[in-house]
């Protein structure tokens, strides 16, 4: 009984087993860490900030300014008269356009007046030789031929002072974009379709074209004439 029970209480006390130092080297010294410092080192790591997240988050140190009462007001003041100016250009635009448009129609209804007043002189001329004509009974011819040629040439000056001008055509090249044909001719002592005759004057504004000159131009003489018919025909 004795010996049973020294048996089990030298089980009971059994000296606990030392550790080696090769086992202590091959486990690195670390220690199985407790649940407190597990804890521990979870509310370590939260109360750190993490650098990944730090650019996405806005932190507003300083407030929003709000613009003051006077800088309002003097942007409304700015906005009333920029509208004032639109107004008003739109006005005088307006008032240009109608001006324009009025211009316009006087220069359409009264812009032969100044060729009209020079006119008036060359029909008074020519009424006083009819005059003259009739008082003298038609004996004096050469008086009347006078008066005629005199209000030829001074509606011709008249003409000139507006910048009208006969357009050249006896003896140059026919040009279809200042003459117009009337008629063809043989004639082989000129090149063809030269101007040998001038039915009906030409005239130009300037540079624009008022009325052709009406011609006669000449051709070769073994081309057919207008009806066909070679020009040496029987």
């Amino acid at each position: 009984m004795s010996a049973r029970n020294g048996h089990d209480g030298s089980r009971r006390h059994a000296p606990e087993r030392e550790t080696r130092p090769e086992e202590e080297e091959a486990s690195g010294g670390s220690i199985d860490p407790s649940p407190e410092l597990e804890e521990a080192l979870r509310e370590a790591a939260a109360a750190v900030p993490d650098p990944s997240r730090a650019s996405d988050e806005v932190v507003l140190d300083e407030p929003v300014s709000v613009q003051p009462e006077d800088e309002v007001t003097r942007l409304r003041e700015e906005l009333a008269t920029a509208r004032d100016r639109m107004l008003r250009l739109q006005a005088d635009f307006d008032n240009f356009r109608k001006r324009a448009m009025k211009d316009r129609e006087e220069a359409i209804q009264y812009g032969p007046q100044i060729l009209v007043k020079d006119v008036l002189s060359v029909v008074d001329n020519l009424a006083r030789a009819i005059d003259h004509a009739r008082q003298s009974g038609g004996g004096d011819l050469d008086g009347l031929l006078q008066g005629v040629e005199l209000v030829r040439r001074e509606l011709e000056a008249v003409l000139s002072k507006h910048h009208v001008r006969e357009v050249e055509a006896l003896g140059k090249v026919f040009n279809p974009a200042q003459h117009e044909a009337m008629a063809q001719i043989p004639d082989a002592s000129v090149e063809p379709n030269t101007i040998v005759e001038v039915l009906q004057k030409g005239y130009q504004l300037r540079d624009r074209l008022i009325r052709p000159a009406r011609v006669v131009v000449t051709r070769t003489p073994d081309e057919p004439d207008v009806e066909g018919e070679p020009s040496g025909g029987h």
